[in-house]
């Protein structure tokens, strides 16, 4: 997967926002694993994938409905989903090691 950036923890943690708590770590999860796979197609054929871009992990989450704006960082339930992203990317990283 490439370098994981700001601008991915704050696309994932938008698109989690509308999961339901049981199922967002399951949801990040399948965006790492999306962007992962994502990263090896474009290496392989030097192309992005046409389904989960280009191997980052902000390009693995669909598109995002409109008017789904980022969040005060003042809102406990984007405090969370924030989390929860780092949290899952944390945990990826020590399984990858």
């Amino acid at each position: 997967m490439r370098t994981i950036t700001h601008a991915d923890v704050v696309r994932v943690a938008r698109s989690v926002m509308r999961v339901p708590e049981p199922c967002v770590r399951a949801e990040i999860s399948r965006y790492l694993a999306q962007a992962h796979a994502a990263d090896l197609y474009r290496k392989r054929f030097g192309r992005i994938h046409p389904f989960w871009g280009n191997g980052s992990l902000g390009g693995a989450v669909p598109h995002l409905p409109a008017g789904c704006m980022e969040h005060s960082l003042s809102s406990p339930a984007y405090l969370r989903a924030i989390a929860s992203v780092i949290e899952a990317v944390l945990d990826w990283r020590d399984r990858a090691e």
